[in-house]
């Protein structure tokens, strides 16, 4: 039952390996509370009650967070969702139950200055003596980190990105994020040209067969070059922003956050925002104008002299 579940989610609802293992997980553990092999799991055995004990269980003896306990409820409410829908329950007994309250942390992003610093470390760092692959990846990691700043896209879209998804011409790129959805997002003249230089620098490094495959490509153990991994990209992002930023976290996902929160700081509409993000509601978009109130906050509390820093 639970097996059927997880093929449903995977295959007519595509969500990704990951979110589909997260949420094998989670009932694995709902089964566990109840005494039960994922084999065993029997609706018809099982109240309302027991998952409010189950969330208490979680709060108070396994001292897990109000999130933790709100992302494994979700898992057994979608799961009961699909049961009611395939006739395997006729009451979803979880409607009613209301998920802890949870904080949610305003968005990290970097500075303007230093993003600018990343554009200095280029330069400083670029040297004509550099071996071609040297000159070559050292131009990749530096446009991928601008693709993230300039598009707002997630590292699973950049990382699948392909060449003709990329049309320096009309100034945009094609984006399929969550689910397959698509969107078109427009880049401006200097990362068109920064793409156009990689792309001439890959075709040198590589051959002219080079610009058919995937837009960005890393070399492996065989000495081949394939297709970018979302954990290489990671780490090179990592350590690009490590360089210029102080912040604790450098993820590609930090730069998303940028992008979106620079789009609002110098004038962008909401929906405009939410539309270049592909975010499918805007309540996930207008945790940025939080964000952005809070830097005005700091800085009239820093610069007012009647504010109570002052």
């Amino acid at each position: 039952m639970i097996q059927k579940f997880l093929d449903y989610i995977a295959i007519e609802k595509r969500y990704s390996a990951r979110t589909v293992g997260e949420y094998g997980d989670d009932l694995k553990a709902w089964c566990a509370f109840l005494g039960w092999t994922v084999e065993e799991f029997d609706p018809s055995k099982v109240a309302a009650e027991d998952v409010k004990l189950w969330m208490i269980d979680m709060l108070d003896e396994q001292k897990q967070s109000p999130r933790s306990v709100k992302r494994r409820l979700s898992a057994v409410k979608s799961f009961y969702k699909f049961l009611l829908r395939v006739g395997l329950v006729k009451v979803d007994i979880t409607r009613a139950i209301v998920a802890p309250k949870t904080d949610k942390p305003l968005p990290l992003y970097f500075r303007e200055s230093e993003m600018q610093g990343v554009k200095i470390n280029q330069e400083r760092d670029w040297n004509e003596d550099m071996s071609e692959e040297e000159q070559f990846t050292h131009l990749r990691d530096y446009l991928m980190v601008e693709m993230l700043y300039q598009t707002g896209m997630r590292r699973a879209e950049l990382v699948g990105l392909k060449e003709v998804d990329v049309d320096t011409r009309q100034q945009q790129v094609r984006v399929f994020g969550k689910r397959a959805k698509e969107r078109i997002v427009p880049i401006g003249e200097g990362l068109c040209e920064l793409i156009e230089e990689y792309r001439k620098n890959k075709r040198s490094f590589l051959g002219e067969s080079a610009g058919v495959g995937t837009f960005l490509v890393r070399k492996n153990r065989k000495g081949e070059w394939v297709e970018m991994d979302a954990h290489t990209l990671y780490n090179i992002v990592r350590a690009r922003m490590g360089e210029v930023s102080t912040l604790k976290k450098h993820s590609p996902h930090v730069l998303r956050h940028t992008f979106a929160t620079s789009m609002l700081n110098n004038g962008a509409d909401i929906r405009t925002i939410q539309s270049l993000l592909g975010h499918a509601s805007l309540a996930a978009t207008q945790v940025y104008t939080h964000a952005t109130f809070e830097q005005m906050k700091e800085a009239y509390e820093a610069a007012h002299p009647r504010s109570r820093n002052k």
